[in-house]
């Protein structure tokens, strides 16, 4: 695995691309859903989401959460460095537990209100597609870092696990979030290991009950273990409304509004707001 550490960079960035352009091509050979806005619009403006979010995480935290992970292994912290488990077995126990942390922390900005002002920029996209999975508000990405910092330490995940993490989520979060048509057994199959786009796409709906279901990104099996986990939208896949009420003029997508977005309107959280338009 020495190798995966040493080009680490270069294997993240070769992924990223990679699963990008194939997701993007399978959303014009096999879509799931007719678009309302513009792909140039769109792209446009979560493009430089993304580029924001990156240039602020790289000035922030240079060495992000891998370098946190170095830290703690070198210093002996957390409970896997404490413990004498196999390798295989600590990458494995570390993955799984960084999975479970980001499926609570996601419950946990849906239900508090000030973090739900700072989360729901992800979902005022009235389109969902792959380039939704990485529309994160400079705020959140910050937090999330913070947090998932600080699992890392009180685990003390492997540096191999966290890299092979944070591969994986971000292209099962690109899958997911991806406007593809899959086979009704071909998703009935996949969701019982990873998160499908049928299934996420519930998580998206403008429905109170339905936005508050489904917050996994990767593994599939919180959402059923804590009784989360809602398998069809009620107005099915082609009729169902995305996005947020209140946010679905041209403008409410356009990059100053959407870099403002968690100071704007009410700071109710998905649990509390309408589940139909006002």
């Amino acid at each position: 695995m020495q190798w995966l550490l040493d080009y680490e960079l270069w294997f993240r960035l070769s992924f990223f691309i990679g699963l990008l352009a194939l997701f993007i091509g399978l959303e014009q050979a096999r879509p799931k859903r007719a678009l309302s806005r513009k792909l140039s619009s769109r792209w446009l403006s979560n493009g430089l989401v993304i580029s924001i979010d990156t240039i602020i995480l790289r000035l922030l935290f240079p060495t992000a959460a891998v370098g946190v992970a170095l830290w703690a292994q070198q210093y002996g912290h957390g409970l896997l460095n404490w413990l004498t488990v196999p390798g295989w077995l600590a990458i494995l126990l570390a993955f799984v537990i960084l999975d479970f942390a980001i499926w609570a922390q996601h419950l946990v900005f849906h239900r508090i209100p000030w973090l739900w002002r700072v989360h729901r920029m992800h979902h005022t996209d009235i389109d969902v597609d792959v380039t939704t999975a990485l529309r994160f508000h400079p705020i959140e990405m910050v937090l999330s870092l913070l947090i998932k910092m600080a699992v890392i330490v009180l685990i003390g995940a492997p540096v191999v696990a966290v890299v092979l993490f944070e591969v994986v989520l971000n292209g099962v979060a690109m899958f997911n979030h991806s406007n593809i048509r899959l086979g009704a057994k071909t998703d009935r199959v996949l969701r019982y290991f990873i998160v499908t786009p049928d299934m996420h796409r519930v998580h998206h709906s403008w429905h109170k009950h339905e936005t508050n279901s489904n917050y996994g990104f990767n593994l599939p099996w919180w959402d059923r273990l804590f009784a989360t986990y809602r398998d069809q939208p009620e107005d099915g896949h082609d009729s169902m409304t995305l996005g947020i009420n209140q946010f679905r003029e041209p403008e409410d997508n356009r990059i100053h509004y959407i870099l403002w977005q968690p100071f704007r309107g009410s700071a109710r959280s998905a649990s509390t707001r309408p589940s139909k338009p006002d």
